[in-house]
């Protein structure tokens, strides 16, 4: 029977929904492409015929699942014209995907826990880095819409929007690395209302 474009894309999202449980449960150095292919009820024939080796679909699996942050990137510089509501948007989804979304939530535990990043990894993090520099560039331009002040003693804009996207990235390591230590979900409300304190206007004196 002659595979069809959409039989050879099921293939493909099977084998990167293999890499992702294993690599989030081994590491990338502890998964084998035989252990892919095994998890995904193939050989390796269709691991090869889709990626070159092991750190292509690595790749490939990193770029799948965090697909939701890009969208939630545009979502949120369509929303532009209300900054702070923009701003809430954003950081309220970003806890909300790794609630529910179980491949989101798998990416970034693969990144931040279960990856020794060599050499090879190169292409990988360029592409990481870059998504960084993409949310940092779009915190910094709601926030410097939601309070453009001229006040001295208000941080730059620049400033806070590391602040923020490093906080972000601090209680995601937190949370994947122990998530006995609280439980994200009954925090979230809390941990976005912290964290947008600083976005807006400074309060009146």
């Amino acid at each position: 029977m002659r595979r069809t474009k959409e039989d050879a894309e099921q293939t493909r999202l099977k084998i990167i929904a293999a890499a992702l449980e294993l690599f989030s449960k081994n590491g990338y150095s502890n998964t084998t492409l035989a252990m892919i292919a095994d998890e995904a009820g193939f050989s390796r024939g269709p691991i090869y015929w889709h990626f070159k080796n092991k750190d292509e679909l690595y790749q490939a699996v990193l770029g799948y699942s965090q697909q939701p942050l890009e969208k939630l990137i545009i979502q949120s510089q369509g929303m532009a014209e209300r900054p702070l509501e923009a701003l809430e948007h954003f950081v309220s989804e970003w806890f909300r995907l790794l609630l529910e979304d179980r491949w989101h939530r798998q990416s970034f535990e693969i990144l931040l826990n279960k990856t020794e990043f060599t050499e090879q990894m190169a292409d990988t993090l360029a592409r990481e880095r870059k998504l960084t520099r993409d949310i940092v560039t779009l915190l910094e331009t709601l926030i410097e819409a939601a309070s453009p002040s001229s006040d001295p003693g208000t941080a730059k804009p620049h400033s806070r929007a590391l602040f923020v996207y490093a906080s972000l990235m601090g209680i995601t390591h937190s949370w994947l690395f122990s998530p006995e230590l609280f439980n994200l979900k009954s925090q979230q409300a809390f941990f976005t209302k912290q964290l947008l304190a600083d976005c807006g206007p400074p309060e009146p004196a």
